[in-house]
């Protein structure tokens, strides 16, 4: 007998019932037993500032009350930090739940959205769950393809561009010339989505000031990098006044929580432990590389919080490389289209971690050879 079902809508039935990213726990429980070094989710494992901490736990207590629907305080600050006004600031649940929201406001069924192939896969799901149609361009030698995507942008009238700087999975990084020529570029019509996650460990004079006149443009920014606050899932948007409001219409005004933000504002405020971190990350991302070369592989130049090492094959190398990391308790990942996908991507982390990782890759190798 036919049990009753709701209905759903067709485009949610025909969506395949997928998460972006398998998680370090449900491996953990898989295998029964804890990674030695999680190098897999780009997290900062030289973790948040105690400040921030502090904050967090100071607030904790009046974790009964609902946070602020306005996020005044924190907007405030971020507002003041960018030399820009607190109508140009928008928080969110992370950047993901940004892109989200971005998508809502320009994709309708069927829309032409352009993106990497390959780059950050958690957008793709944004879009597919809005309808939007799906324009994938290659990378050209490991690096987004700006030149490409506005192409594509044009050819096919689309609502939104996807740029990803510096880049996740490869880590790659545009600097502001080659942004600016971009957006001199866009075509009416189009809002350029701009995912700065991994700006705070990119060259600080090379990056992209910030401009909130220009309405196709929307600066996307977190506290889950560099600030090591990944779990409170804070992320901030910056843009033009009027399409910041539009957002006011679509999100969610009780889903930031309230002591993940006291614990950003506390982080915003502590641009010293920022500046060690930033620093400490980059040493981590130097001795990646040296591990990789040590084994004869060839790691890629990074701005972000992680190394991209090229394992010198395809796929299925990388795959059975990865597959012998997980073996040693070494948690990473690797991108998920081809050619990227004949690399491993390492987050960068703390000496004994490394030093983990410098241990295990010798043996993943020999097993995947």
């Amino acid at each position: 007998m036919r049990m009753p079902r709701p209905r759903l809508t067709s485009l949610v039935e025909s969506l395949p019932a997928l998460v972006p990213f398998i998680g370090p726990e449900a491996l953990e429980r898989a295998r029964g037993r804890p990674f030695r070094a999680r190098l897999g989710a780009n997290e900062s494992l030289f973790g948040p500032s105690p400040r921030a901490i502090d904050a967090m736990r100071a607030a904790a207590h009046g974790n009964w009350m609902y946070s602020d629907p306005e996020s005044h305080d924190l907007r405030a600050a971020l507002a003041q930090f960018h030399n820009v006004g607190m109508d140009n600031v928008v928080i969110g649940e992370g950047i993901d739940g940004l892109l989200g929201l971005s998508v809502k406001l320009a994709v309708e069924p069927g829309s032409a959205v352009v993106t990497s192939d390959g780059t950050y896969p958690t957008f793709n799901f944004h879009v597919a769950a809005g309808g939007g149609r799906l324009v994938r361009v290659p990378y050209r030698d490991d690096r987004q393809d700006l030149a490409a995507l506005i192409d594509a942008t044009r050819r096919e009238d689309a609502r939104i561009l996807y740029v990803c700087n510096p880049d996740n999975p490869m880590g790659a990084f545009w600097g502001a010339e080659a942004l600016r020529e971009l957006i001199a570029q866009l075509p009416d019509g189009v809002l350029l989505c701009l995912d700065e996650a991994y700006c705070d460990t990119a060259p600080a004079s090379e990056l992209l000031p910030i401009d909130v006149g220009n309405a196709q443009v929307l600066r996307l920014r977190t506290f889950s990098k560099a600030y090591g606050l990944a779990g409170a899932r804070i992320g901030y948007c910056l843009g033009e006044a009027r399409l910041i409001r539009t957002f006011e219409k679509i999100r969610n005004h009780y889903g930031i929580n309230r002591v993940g933000q006291m614990g950003a504002l506390a982080a915003l405020e502590d641009q010293d432990f920022l500046a060690d971190a930033v620093a400490r990350i980059a040493l981590a991302r130097d001795l990646i590389g040296a591990i990789a070369r040590d084994n004869g592989l060839r790691p890629l130049p990074s701005a972000a919080n992680f190394v991209t090492i090229d394992c010198g094959g395809d796929g299925d190398l990388a795959r059975r490389v990865l597959d012998g990391l997980l073996a040693q308790d070494v948690f990473a990942r690797m991108p998920g289209v081809a050619p990227l996908d004949r690399c491993l991507r390492i987050s960068c982390g703390r000496d004994e971690d490394l030093a983990v990782l410098a241990d295990a890759l010798p043996l993943a190798l020999a097993s995947a050879r």
